[in-house]
């Protein structure tokens, strides 16, 4: 039985999979500077609330952009002699074709070795989190890249605690682009703008991409991930293949799979 689990500067998202098959899966909120006891035990409670227990794990598999949590996960696999890979630019089994690869998120790593292995390349990922990615991997498999913009949840917070009137608004796609008053107006250049950034970029990205590859843009698969990919806003975006909330996850069973020989992931894909 396997546990990924993917730390981001949010959340906290984990995976239980048996025999190559994700079973389970609980998001918990990134709390930075919890200690190992912490971690285990809400990995623990988290598991338990779908019939699982850390004492029936038999690997780990870690992506994480907050070394902190990293730590702890290390001192937590060490303590119960589980093994555990954390994934890394040396142990991701893709080349990775950028100046300074040590400094490419770990899960943005994992996305692309999922999008190749998966849903074939070359490829975009837009991982829809605290940040907003794309990444990029080329017709080889490769990962070459990728942008980075701020998440829409972030510039949404930044514009009321930075505002005097501005409020608190909750994500709901508007019907017009003229608002006519300030939720409506907030609505419209949050979600529609944040859907014109997504797209001009994605257009962008795919065209450079299918260059490098001598194809036409529409052969680029374009991916969505994370939190907010499965808003209809995100939905509604030309030219999107597939939409897996789970590719991080599936990304680390992979990783562990090939790095360990262990069970290959399930997935009914023909």
């Amino acid at each position: 039985m396997l546990l990924a689990i993917d730390i981001g500067n949010t959340n906290i998202t984990i995976g239980r999979f048996e025999a190559g098959t994700l079973v389970a899966r609980r998001a918990l909120a990134t709390v930075d500077g919890a200690t190992a006891d912490d971690v285990e035990l809400l990995l623990d409670g988290v598991l338990r609330l779908d019939g699982g227990s850390l004492d029936a794990i038999d690997s780990i598999a870690c992506a994480s952009v907050v070394p902190s949590l990293t730590a702890a996960v290390e001192s937590i696999a060490t303590r119960r002699e589980v093994p555990l890979i954390s994934a890394t630019a040396g142990n991701v089994p893709i080349p990775v074709r950028v100046d300074r690869p040590g400094e490419v998120g770990a899960d943005r790593l994992v996305n692309a070795l999922a999008a190749a292995r998966l849903y074939g390349t070359p490829a975009v990922v837009v991982d829809f989190g605290t940040a907003t990615t794309f990444d990029c991997v080329a017709a080889d498999g490769a990962y070459v890249g990728g942008a980075i913009a701020p998440g829409l949840a972030l510039g949404l917070d930044a514009l009321a605690a930075r505002t005097a009137k501005l409020p608190r608004i909750d994500l709901r796609t508007p019907e017009r682009a003229i608002g006519r008053d300030t939720v409506s107006a907030m609505r419209s250049g949050t979600v529609l703008g944040y859907q014109a950034l997504v797209a001009g970029l994605l257009t962008r990205v795919r065209t450079e991409l299918a260059d490098l590859a001598g194809v036409a843009p529409a052969e680029v698969q374009a991916i969505l991930t994370g939190g907010l990919s499965a808003a209809p806003w995100a939905a509604a975006l030309d030219g999107i293949r597939v939409i897996d909330p789970d590719l991080t996850l599936k990304g680390l069973a992979i990783l562990h799979a090939e790095l360990t020989g262990g069970q290959r992931l399930e997935l009914g894909l023909p």
